[in-house]
């Protein structure tokens, strides 16, 4: 058993997770990178390329001379999406450029905010803006194959005299605003950021997608493997996983969701713990749709019952969106997309 605890210490435990006009602001990650090994594992610099292919979605990543974008880099994009998720839900327009304080995020995910925390800051959105991927991935109803970056610039607007950061505007990839504006992103739980282990955070964002709020959620060591991008041996990886799966046994330390190994089988078991959408344990008060939407409804997901495809959405919507009858729309296109005709 491990004797130090696996938890990062809370570096900031005045209460705040963002500060100024993003006070309330959920932590939010884009689904499609929950669900892919788009980020590297490692803590050193990784230059290998790497081609994913599963259930019929191909992506191709290929690093720059700084490395792939890595597990903890993924950071500055949650930290963004979650900014412009609140103002939406506020009644803003999102924009593709995000500009904000870089003490702010530091703050916000956990980190350190002496020089090197800035340091690390500034190589993170290198390895962003150099990571090129190529994906037959859908995100907001659109689909892109061409090559992009997960950012496509960042830019430092205003520096200290000793070169630390204090405003930074970034703009994000078209990819990445397609799931914004579409909402196709989930609440993460705030402890993520005090998780040590890119591995843990990455078993993490697959529990919280794949298990969300359900019971529970197995995976094979072997598609697990594949899910986290991990270039290690399967017994080497079968290691790693029950190491985290002890420490969880002995600290409870994984957010939201138990983490065990079923041995017979061979596989991860991820057990909810019932704090997954606490703050909306009551149904949410969604106002009646506009009856002209069912048509819609019915043309996005021919041949299914969109009563039944609303009653889903309605049980799935993790908060009051700002337009409903768009929201309804673009779950039935994904829902029709997912599953093909009935």
């Amino acid at each position: 058993m491990s004797t130090a605890y696996p938890l990062l210490p809370d570096r900031h435990p005045q209460g705040d997770f963002f500060v100024c006009d993003i006070l309330d602001a959920a932590p939010k990650g884009d689904m499609g990178s929950m669900e892919h090994p788009i980020f590297s594992l490692s803590t050193k610099p990784d230059t290998r390329p790497r081609k994913y292919e599963h259930n019929g979605v191909t992506i191709e990543i290929k690093p720059s001379v700084d490395g792939l974008a890595t597990v903890h880099d993924r950071d500055v994009l949650i930290y963004c999406i979650s900014a412009l998720i609140k103002g939406m839900n506020e009644g803003r327009e999102p924009q593709q450029v995000i500009r904000f304080h870089a003490a702010d995020l530091l703050k916000a995910t956990n980190r350190m905010t002496t020089g090197r925390g800035y340091n690390l800051l500034k190589a993170a959105m290198e390895r962003l803006a150099g990571t090129r991927i190529s994906t037959n991935i859908t995100t907001g109803g659109q689909e892109i194959f061409e090559t992009f970056g997960l950012i496509e610039r960042a830019r430092i607007v205003r520096e200290t005299r000793d070169g630390r950061m204090q405003e930074v505007e970034v703009k994000l990839s078209d990819w990445v605003f397609n799931a914004i504006r579409a909402q196709e992103v989930l609440t993460l739980s705030r402890e993520y950021f005090r998780l040590r282990k890119p591995l843990e955070r990455r078993i993490y964002e697959l529990a919280r997608k794949h298990c969300g709020r359900q019971k529970e959620w197995r995976v094979s060591m072997e598609v697990l493997q594949k899910k986290c991008g991990s270039g290690s041996t399967l017994r080497e990886f079968r290691r790693l996983v029950m190491t985290i799966a002890k420490e969880d046994e002995e600290y409870g330390h994984m957010p939201d969701y138990e983490i065990r190994i079923d041995d017979a089988r061979d596989q991860l078991i991820a057990r909810s713990r019932g704090t997954v959408g606490a703050d909306y344990a009551a149904p949410l008060d969604i106002p009646a749709l506009d009856p002209e939407v069912y048509d819609m409804a019915r043309a996005a997901a021919p041949g299914w019952d969109v009563r039944m495809i609303e009653a889903e959405w309605r049980a799935w919507a993790g908060e009051v969106p700002r337009n409903p009858e768009m929201a309804f729309l673009g779950f039935c296109r994904k829902w029709a997309e997912r599953r093909g005709a009935p």
